[in-house]
């Protein structure tokens, strides 16, 4: 009797097709249905002597998860049942009167699919060397990290952590550097990454940096004095008439549709409700950035100190309010 007779709606044709509930399935035959029927008894009973397997070696060797001898154990009964599998898979299904071509591209085609993050991470490879998106050495953000490229290899990329500005870092980021600096972390990223997510690439084509650095000054101050003492630690710090920042943002506009962009440093002011925002925009080399903003905040602060020029905050704000009420009330 044929097994496929003992299971109710499901029976084979005189043809070799299989019908269930009246359909008949194009492609199937009996003879595949048969081997996909032992193929998943073979991957049931795989799975379950391995989950035994792992219960007895747990119970055999105790010690903690990290303990080498139970790792190492995992690992053996993982390959061992993997080499079962592809085993019993090959028995059913090339057969003396199987075309050998068949079994191989059953094979591959398994091959394919339980690989396809491999084979995404190769395809990347090839795409960041030929697209020149970056190399080792860019100082680069992928897949959620940022930081330095030290090592580019096959399958995937490994990146020395930077941290993040506190302006782009989220409340539940995981660096504890508030700068573009190295936390001391490599970090591995797949390079499948590039095809899903956005790289940023901070120094293949233009190795600078726009930055700003933001101060509230109080209505009733010298504001154009505070202007030009912003613009005087501009100048002594950051980059200023460059003759290879020029040159690189003219080579970014004649490989990219992009407006010109100024490279000398500039203010822009902001009325906000309890003072004028003063933002000073400037540029800077891709490393380095910090050292550059610390030189400038101190000149900014000896520069208004000098000038008599306080920085404005809701506190000092309060503080005037309740002074001028006082007075008022004085007399």
């Amino acid at each position: 009797m044929s097994l496929l007779a003992t299971v109710p709606d499901v029976v084979g044709t005189e043809s070799g097709a299989v019908q269930v509930l009246g359909v008949t399935l194009i492609g199937v035959s009996a003879t595949t249905a048969v081997k996909l029927l032992f193929t998943g008894l073979l991957l049931a009973a795989v799975l379950l002597l391995r989950a035994g397997a792992l219960v007895v070696v747990r119970r055999a060797l105790g010690g903690d998860v990290a303990d080498q001898r139970r790792f190492w154990a995992r690992q053996g009964l993982q390959v061992v049942a993997a080499v079962v599998l592809v085993l019993g898979v090959l028995s059913i299904w090339i057969t003396p009167e199987t075309d050998v071509s068949t079994g191989i591209g059953l094979v591959t085609a398994g091959l394919a699919f339980a690989l396809q993050q491999v084979v995404l991470s190769l395809a990347a490879y090839v795409v960041i060397l030929r697209g020149d998106t970056f190399g080792v050495g860019d100082r680069i953000e992928m897949g959620g990290v940022r930081g330095d490229v030290v090592r580019l290899g096959f399958l995937r990329t490994t990146i020395m952590e930077m941290g993040r500005p506190p302006s782009v870092a989220s409340s539940d980021s995981a660096s504890w550097v508030h700068a573009r600096q190295y936390t001391g972390r490599l970090v591995t990223v797949g390079n499948g990454v590039i095809f899903s997510e956005p790289v940023a690439n901070y120094t293949r084509d233009f190795p600078y940096l726009w930055e700003e650095i933001a101060l509230p000054v109080p209505y009733d101050a010298d504001r154009h004095r505070a202007e030009e003492v912003l613009l005087a630690a501009a100048r002594a710090h950051a980059v200023v008439d460059d003759p290879g920042a020029q040159a690189a943002l003219a080579r970014m506009r004649a490989h990219y549709a992009m407006a010109d962009a100024s490279l000398d440093p500039a203010v822009f002011w902001r009325m906000t409700d309890g003072w004028l925002e003063m933002s000073v925009r400037f540029l800077v080399p891709h490393r380095g950035v910090r050292a550059v903003k610390d030189a400038m905040a101190r000149d900014v602060l000896a520069g208004l100190d000098a000038a008599g020029i306080p920085i404005a905050s809701t506190s000092i704000d309060v503080v005037d309010v309740l002074r001028r009420e006082e007075r008022r009330s004085g007399s």
